[in-house]
């Protein structure tokens, strides 16, 4: 897989990453006050999600440094 390709790749991954973990904490602030077992089992997703995100944004930053030195 080419720089361009992986580039693009992780791009579309933080794309959908970023849409998931918007649409879990909009869940989580819809949920209310119900079940704080679920509750916490969501924040815990939406943040284990932000961990991954900031790992692609590295990954990224990375990769577009790589390119613009070739």
């Amino acid at each position: 897989m080419s720089t361009d390709d992986e580039l693009r790749q992780v791009e579309e991954d933080l794309a959908r990453l970023r849409a998931q973990n918007k649409e879990v904490r909009e869940q989580i602030g819809d949920i209310g006050a119900t079940d704080p077992i679920e509750i916490g089992a969501m924040i815990a997703m939406a943040d284990e999600q932000e961990q991954l995100i900031n790992e692609l944004e590295r990954r990224r930053d990375e990769l577009r440094r790589r390119l613009t030195q070739s």
